[in-house]
């Protein structure tokens, strides 16, 4: 188009992936109904009924594996084309990445992942291609292999990271987050003045965010559509 290429993050949560049929532990239903987030969210949780907490994750990832990227995902990846676009997502699918993002950096792991439940998680992930198995699934330290997401009680090892970028935006998209968990929802307060700012939630008018943010009340494909229709149709 011949415009320098803008520096955009979109910011998403678990409302982006709700379109593709993705239950989050806010819904009344769906895979979250039948526990208590301390029961399989938490380091405790882990060491008091690993098989419990596995067999949840494994859940969750067959359930994600059976969805697909929805209209807003295919939306970011058509940006692309256009911006210098990275994601920050709170979310622990891969659907940026299967709608064909480039750049998706998860603050709060990736369920297609694994990593030790010993003291060196971090070091080394591992790809897990069908269901996690405390038995038999073993990082090369010997520790059984958890799943790479982090719990509440957690530190987030992408935080500093996703700062930095926030800070050097010039245009922040947060979608489908109720900006509710921290640290991650502080992210928003990390932007320079000049970054142009949107937000995109049906619930947008409840949401606790800067006077300067442009406010969206559509759900993420909604909202993505209206905003490639109108400020980045305008802008390129």
């Amino acid at each position: 188009m011949g415009h320098k290429k803008r520096r955009v993050v979109v910011f998403s949560g678990a409302g982006m992936s709700a379109e593709s049929g993705i239950a989050t532990f806010r819904d009344e239903n769906g895979l979250w109904q039948n526990y208590k987030i301390e029961e399989v969210a938490t380091p405790d949780a882990w060491k008091a009924k690993p098989s419990m907490v596995q067999e949840f994750y494994n859940l969750r990832r067959r359930n994600i594996r059976e969805s697909s990227p929805n209209l807003a995902h295919l939306q970011i990846t058509e940006l692309q084309e256009v911006e210098s676009v990275l994601i920050i997502t709170q979310n622990i699918d891969d659907l940026h990445e299967r709608a064909g993002s480039h750049s998706v950096l998860h603050l709060h792991g990736n369920i297609m992942l694994a990593k030790s439940s010993g003291p060196n998680a971090e070091k080394k992930y591992y790809p897990v291609e069908g269901d996690l198995n405390l038995k038999t699934d073993f990082c090369d330290e010997g520790y059984p292999l958890r799943p790479h997401v982090v719990w509440f009680g957690e530190d987030v090892p992408n935080y500093e990271v996703a700062q930095k970028e926030m800070q050097d935006a010039d245009c922040l998209i947060v979608i489908g987050t109720s900006l509710n968990v921290y640290p991650a929802a502080g992210l928003i307060h990390c932007v320079s003045k000049s970054c142009k700012c949107f937000v995109i939630d049906p619930n947008v008018n409840e949401l606790n965010v800067p006077n300067s943010f442009e406010l969206i009340p559509m759900g993420a494909i909604d909202g993505m559509k209206f905003l490639m229709n109108s400020y980045f149709k305008k802008e390129g």
